[in-house]
């Protein structure tokens, strides 16, 4: 609606009374509200109009006080229109201390920050000491409660650049034009741990996503994962207390294997598929910059003629999505529990900026209605055999926080932040996400001031009339904090259709408590999800359900979760049974009478094989073998075209400090045998020498580094003598098969041989694995 301008004399008065004619001419310029007509009926309901307002005739007219005028060094001058406080950029609230002296919170320089203030030197402390007061204070209240869940995360800021406008799909601010760029921010976490719990767990993994849009804030807060557990809001709880740490004894920590967890999701039969990718190699993530994201729910896109789509979205690491071995996952963990948080933070450092591409699946309420499953339910996903995914754009995390608290651990994200053009589903599950994380923030953060933190506050500007509340920040001029008003001129006014209108889709229910009968088949995609993995991770799916059953310390629950793993595959609940010495159960009673039929029966966008991302080793972690009467030309040679290659070379020697080269050079051994374990490395490489094997022979670790490389099938590069080595480890030549093995490169000629390496060092040679390992 058009702005009307109220008209006021300009009496010759002292200036209250100057705003008291201004206020009473912008109160008069709203007779009545125009717009109330307008909150009744079918139509209007479908077209929300944009709310009266009034331009005042002086700034005046808005004013707490007249006295606004009067700035100093604290109060600045008086509120801008239109920049609320923490909207925009972060660097209003970075601060530095360098070169600055010390104070207290309030400013005042402190003279000695060694001591407390006594009475006399061996006299007692002093209650009027309000310097250590303050410091101890803080200190006792430096931490906030840890989330429930995803408590232990690593976060990164970054952008969003959009491959081509997607008006004909949705009106979302990030999806307008070609290019367009859209701050981020993004928190990668584990689920079940906490905050001070491993990174390596065989774990659900978060990937929460905040787009500070010029329309608001969109939270896209996903996993790893594409499924969940469960398929009602009603239910989380239940699982949460399942897999969190046995209350009776607080055991075990950022771990599922144990009798309450696994006795929950074997009378959840609807956990199946979701246990199938947990289990597999998506569970233990080699990186988080090499794991996927999916937004889990099916979303509604919505475009400015309100016309809607369905959607799931889908993030792909441009490295592509690779994973840990289990063995090696439980020994990083005790050699380093920050082995992604660390990932992370040293290859944003290094300028190996992370990248994803987004994708979506599009698809109309008539397709959903054919498929055998139910979009609505958070167990299933769309194969993309059925549904492609469209590539939309790309995310590149190019910025580490300054501050972990600050950022990481007090960013906020819901589900139920979107913008206009995103909107919800009936998911029974979102919807009590939509709920429950904004409860929780409260809660977690202090009050519902929580969007006034600065890592949480959008970029657009924020206008209501909300007031109050613990820990708020914005100092709000004017004495109008209520909608309809005249004293403010209207203002803030609803936007109207150009701000967010939910989805008008039509409901004519009974209120019930139930699911659809689509959501009580359970088995098919699970079966679909381990048909389509290669025999490697099939066998590693295996290990994983053999291991957490053996800690299962019930027999019945052992037994009732292999009677659900027959309606799955045969062949991998008996695999599984004769590793933990169970007889093979009859198949668990399936929740559904007829077993509709699947549509794809294998989906091999479902294996991680599928997924290599790009060629080559950028970003990888390599450790060369060094010792006294090395040959430095090749390592040199290697070190060279690793860096070329844009790994990370590292030398190793039996202890860190110099070695001396054949050629009498020296080089600095930067990492040990000792302080750096192999399994932290993506490869190892040991170079020729003049006797130099000695004292690497003499040292055990040697050999148990080369086994560890073979076992986790990472690849070696192995010249000269260093042959000699390899035959002490009792490292075979050739594969189980008798084929040759392409992850071991042996050779003398250093310029081939390390051309070969970095060809086949980027990927794992799991055909080289056996069970029990050979080596």
């Amino acid at each position: 609606m058009a702005r009307r301008k109220s008209q006021s004399p300009t009496p010759a008065s002292p200036r209250i009374a100057e705003q008291m004619a201004d206020v009473d001419a912008t109160s008069a310029a709203m007779p009545f509200n125009a717009n109330k007509p307008l909150e009744y009926g079918y139509d209007n309901a479908h077209a929300p109009q944009e709310g009266e307002g009034v331009e005042p005739p002086s700034e005046a007219v808005g004013a707490s006080t007249l006295s606004e005028v009067n700035a100093s060094d604290k109060l600045g001058t008086r509120a801008t229109s239109g920049e609320p406080v923490a909207v925009g950029p972060l660097d209003p609230v970075r601060t530095d201390a360098s070169a600055q002296r010390m104070t207290t919170n309030q400013g005042v320089p402190v003279s000695d920050n060694q001591h407390s203030l006594k009475a006399g030197l061996r006299g007692p402390a002093l209650l009027k000491d309000f310097v250590l007061r303050e410091k101890i204070t803080h200190f006792d209240h430096e931490r906030i409660p840890e989330r429930i869940v995803h408590a232990r995360g690593s976060g990164a800021h970054g952008f969003f650049e959009c491959y081509a406008p997607l008006t004909d799909l949705t009106r979302a601010a990030p999806f307008q034009a070609k290019g367009k760029v859209t701050p981020v921010f993004v928190r990668f976490s584990t689920v079940q741990g906490e905050r001070g719990s491993k990174d390596t767990a065989r774990d659900v993994r978060g990937f929460a996503v905040k787009f500070y849009t010029d329309e608001g804030n969109w939270d896209l807060v996903g996993n790893n994962i594409p499924v969940f557990f469960i398929q009602d809001a009603m239910k989380f709880p239940d699982l949460v207390h399942a897999v969190k740490p046995e209350p009776h004894n607080a055991m075990p920590q950022a771990a599922s294997a144990h009798d309450t967890f696994w006795d929950f999701v074997s009378l959840m039969p609807e956990s199946t598929h979701m246990l199938m990718w947990v289990m597999s190699d998506r569970g233990i993530p080699r990186s988080y910059r090499m794991m996927q994201g999916f937004g889990v729910h099916t979303f509604r896109l919505v475009n400015a003629q309100g016309e809607a789509r369905l959607c799931k979205f889908h993030w792909t690491p441009k490295l592509g999505t690779h994973a840990l071995a289990w063995e090696e996952a439980v020994k990083i963990s005790g050699a380093d529990p920050d082995y992604h948080r660390r990932d992370l933070w040293e290859a944003i450092e290094a300028g190996a900026y992370p990248e994803y591409e987004l994708g979506v699946q599009v698809f109309t309420e008539d397709d959903a209605a054919r498929y055998s499953f139910d979009i609505l339910d958070a167990t299933k996903l769309v194969p993309e055999e059925l549904v492609p995914v469209q590539p939309i754009g790309r995310m590149v995390l190019n910025r580490n926080p300054d501050n972990f608290f600050a950022e990481t651990e007090q960013v906020a994200f819901c589900t139920a932040h979107v913008v206009p053009g995103i909107d919800f589903t009936n998911d029974p599950l979102l919807a009590g996400r939509i709920h429950s994380y904004v409860d929780t923030q409260i809660s977690r953060l202090g009050g519902p001031n929580f969007h006034e933190i600065p890592i949480n506050a959008p970029i657009a500007p924020v206008h209501n009339n909300q007031r109050d509340g613990m820990h708020r920040q914005a100092i709000h001029r004017g004495r109008v904090s209520y909608e309809p008003n005249s004293l403010g001129g209207g203002c803030p006014f609803q936007a109207g259709a150009a701000g967010f209108v939910s989805f008008p889709e039509p409901v004519k229910q009974d209120e019930l408590r139930g699911h659809p009968e689509k959501f009580a088949e359970h088995y098919n995609q699970a079966k679909l999800f381990f048909d389509s993995q290669t025999p490697e991770e099939q066998a590693h799916i295996v290990g994983a359900f053999r291991f957490e059953l053996s800690k299962v310390t019930v027999p019945a629950v052992r037994a009732r979760m292999l009677a659900g793993l027959v309606n799955v595959s045969r062949d991998l609940a008996a695999k599984v049974a004769d590793g933990i010495g169970m007889e093979l159960p009859d198949a668990l009673p399936r929740a559904i009478a007829r077993v509709p039929k699947a549509e794809v029966k294998s989906s091999p966008a479902l294996s991680m094989t599928a997924r290599p991302g790009e060629p080559g080793v950028r970003s990888r972690k390599f450790a060369i073998l060094v010792a006294d009467g090395v040959n430095g030309k090749t390592v040199e040679a290697v070190q060279r075209a690793l860096l070329d290659a844009g790994a990370v070379p590292r030398l190793m020697g039996v202890r860190i400090g110099p070695c001396t080269t054949q050629a009498g050079d020296t080089l600095d051994a930067d990492v040990s045998l000792e302080n750096e374990p192999g399994v932290l490395f993506d490869g190892m490489i040991v170079p020729d020498g003049d006797d130099r094997m000695g004292e690497l022979r003499k040292d055990a670790r040697t050999l148990d580094y080369l086994k560890e490389q073979y076992r986790h099938c990472k690849a070696l590069l192995v010249f000269g003598d260093g042959g000699t080595l390899l035959e002490s480890a009792g490292i075979p030549a050739t594969l189980p098969n008798g084929d040759e093995d392409p992850g071991l490169v042996v050779g003398n000629d250093a310029r081939g041989a390390i051309r070969s390496y970095i060809e086949v060092a980027g990927r794992r040679h799991w055909e080289r694995e056996t069970d029990p390992p050979r080596v």
